[in-house]
Formats: structure tokens, sequence, C-alpha cells
């Protein structure tokens, strides 16, 4: 079992920059497949980003070339570094981890409890 407990959001103008850490504990980041999702409160949960334990990263399509997601396998934390912020990335973002690839599907079998990012215009 993965325990996740993100950290980073909070409120920042249209155009602003955040970054989402979540740490890891219980299991090196290094050999699980993570990814970030965000919610709006009454929609689905959408997958915004996920790595692999080769490095290999997938990203929704709204946010390629804004956000990066990496780990640092020393502090057993991923990140998302959000950039060219918009108000429609106003949401709780989510890290999840699992033993298996999942890609962007809601399917991983770990998650942290989130941190809500706002941004306005």
């Amino acid at each position: 079992q993965v325990q996740l407990v993100e950290s980073g959001g909070g409120s920042v103008q249209a155009g602003g920059s955040l970054k989402l850490s979540c740490l890891a504990s219980g299991y090196p980041v290094s050999r699980i497949h993570m990814a970030w999702f965000r919610q709006v409160a009454g929609k689905e949960r959408e997958g915004v980003a996920s790595t692999d334990p080769v490095g290999l990263k997938s990203y929704r399509e709204s946010v390629k070339y804004r956000f990066t997601i990496s780990r640092d396998n020393a502090k057993n934390t991923l990140y998302l570094q959000m950039n060219s912020l918009k108000p429609e990335d106003t949401a709780m973002y989510y890290c999840a981890a699992d033993s298996i690839w999942r890609g962007l599907s809601p399917r991983y079998k770990n998650w942290g409890q989130g941190t809500q990012v706002t941004v306005s215009s």
C-alpha cells in the first residue's frame, strides 16, 4: 500500500504558475506508475499527466506544453509543474499510484487526499 500526500495548491491569477508535490511513503516512486488527476465538483475525475518507472510520460491534450510531470526518487516525491495557468484549470488535484500501468485512466488503486488549485481571471 502506498500512502500519498499532496501539497502546493493555492490561488493564482491566470498566466501564473504553481508546482504541486506528492510525497509517497510505503514504496519507492521509482518503481511505480504515478499520475495526476483533477476534479471539479459535479464532474468526473480526469487524468492530467502520468509517468511510468522508465520515465515515459503522457499528458492530457489541454495541458500539453504547459504542465510537466516529474519525480524525484531521492525525495520519493512526484511533482506537477503548472505554467500559464487558465481559469479552466481550477480543480481539486489528486496524486495517484499503482503497480501496473494505468495511464490517464482513473483506475489507480492508491490516491491522495487532494490539493485545491484556483485560477482567477
